[in-house]
């Protein structure tokens, strides 16, 4: 069974190079992977890249990196590269098991990774769900996972959709929260630069508190907002009529939505 000690990464964007970072940090060798980009880019140290598809070499896995809406114009090139002891990793929102297993059928095994990018830090949720990998391969699997942050394998595909719309969609919706919070500071007059800092700061700090306390996030916020006080009068706005909720619940959903149409497309094309 594989070791997964030879990663061919099919497309260096954004969120596979955040991987790559994460799992050098993590202390795996460079020497474990290869990138082909079809134009050269900056890659770490170490790191084989090849401009060039990589014909006649076997990998343990090979990761689709490329945008989702480019796959179908790559599968010609990249499906000769999965034999039968290759397992396909896809980070592509909305491409299911069933058509990753289509489009590469002399594969060993597909898996569907979820991260976002803090996974260069060792600080994304890393959701999971496989086709094809037995106990010990899973195993293998978490234990690669783990220095991007904290595996979770799902066994119903179909959450796929919403843990999308959560953990990787999720920090777009932070960001934004953090923007909006030092926007408004900013309109009680402190100084912009000075309330981005002081905004980002808290909700790293008020991330990690909640990460590390035994308490949910709503006993936290309760803990934290005296009866009377500053923060119970700003938790009345957010909490009028449920709006806050009712907010991101709206936020999720159409995330999730998006994600569950473009399964449909894949499946289109199938």
């Amino acid at each position: 069974m594989a070791n997964f000690e030879s990663i061919l990464i099919y497309g260096c964007g954004n969120m596979a190079g955040a991987m790559l970072d994460g799992w050098l940090a993590g202390g795996i060798p460079a020497s474990n992977f290869t990138v082909y980009n079809r134009t050269p880019k900056p890659v770490p140290e170490g790191v084989e890249q090849v401009n060039e598809v990589p014909t006649g070499r076997d990998f343990d896995a090979v990761m689709i990196g490329v945008k989702p809406q480019v796959l179908p114009t790559v599968l010609d090139t990249m499906e000769p590269l999965v034999g039968p002891g290759t397992t396909v990793f896809s980070i592509l929102a909305g491409n299911e098991l069933a058509s990753l297993a289509a489009q590469f059928p002399r594969a060993h095994a597909v898996l569907r990774i979820m991260p976002n990018l803090a996974c260069a830090l060792g600080k994304s949720p890393i959701a999971l769900g496989s086709s094809g990998l037995d106990e010990d391969e899973k195993g293998k699997i978490t234990k690669l996972m783990e220095p991007l942050g904290t595996p979770e394998w799902l066994e119903d595909e179909e959450q796929f959709h919403a843990v999308t719309a959560l953990a990787g969609s999720g920090p777009a919706y932070v960001y934004r929260f953090i923007d909006a919070l030092a926007k408004g500071a900013a309109e009680l007059g402190v100084e912009p630069g000075t309330a981005q800092r002081l905004a980002t700061a808290m909700v790293e700090g008020a991330a990690s508190l909640a990460s590390a306390s035994p308490l949910s996030a709503g006993e936290l916020a309760d803990k934290v907002a005296s009866p009377g006080g500053t923060t119970r009068a700003g938790m009345n706005v957010l909490d009028e009529d449920g709006a806050v909720n009712a907010l991101m619940l709206a936020t999720l959903t159409a995330a999730r939505n998006r994600s569950a149409e473009m399964a449909q497309e894949a499946r289109g094309k199938d």
